[in-house]
């Protein structure tokens, strides 16, 4: 499936409209590809138009700092990014001697917001409909049992075969059948 122009468009005012777009015009085919390859399911799933939009911008930004790094343009400098061209070469107060440097690492946790979570529950609801209905079509293949190795309990390809007494190759075409009939459906 395919973005329609209007939102095309959109991205394409979004883009035009960030800071890093600025002084990078020459990237804006990179950036309108980069955005509109991740984006496609969100606007596939998305109504409102508000919301939508407030999709994209974050969207459009992390597609922008995922080209800029990519071209070599943008670095990582004392917890921010910059342009390449504002990075010193020899940062003030180096320090040389590192055994009496102490560091913290510090988690970060984001929480969703309640668009967030609708989207990524709507959509695992839909993948989970999705494999009960091939089950039910085809229980002589035993996907849910497949699904669930493989996704909740993490098995790899060689395990879930010694697990369900199949080869390697059956599990490998069943799990390419089931996520293919699962693309499908969502779309």
């Amino acid at each position: 499936m395919e973005l329609t122009q209007d939102k095309i468009d959109l991205i394409s005012k979004i883009i035009k409209n960030d800071r890093k777009f600025t002084n990078n015009e020459d990237l804006y085919e990179d950036f309108l590809n980069e955005t509109c390859k991740r984006s496609l399911m969100i606007v596939q799933t998305v109504s409102s138009n508000s919301t939508l939009e407030a999709y994209l911008k974050k969207i459009v930004t992390t597609s922008i700092l995922n080209v800029l790094k990519n071209e070599g343009r943008l670095r990582r400098s004392q917890g921010a990014y910059k342009t390449v061209e504002t990075i010193p070469l020899v940062e003030e107060n180096l320090v040389t001697d590192y055994s009496k440097i102490d560091v913290n690492y510090i988690p970060v946790e984001f929480d969703d917001n309640p668009e967030d979570i609708a989207v990524k529950r709507d959509l695992l609801q839909n993948i989970v409909d999705t494999v009960y209905d091939i089950e039910r079509r085809v229980p002589a293949k035993n996907y849910l049992k497949l699904y669930k190795l493989r996704y909740e309990d993490g098995m790899t390809q060689k395990e879930i075969a010694q697990e369900m007494n199949l080869s390697q190759s059956e599990v490998s075409k069943r799990l390419f059948k089931l996520m293919d009939e699962v693309k499908q459906a969502l779309e």
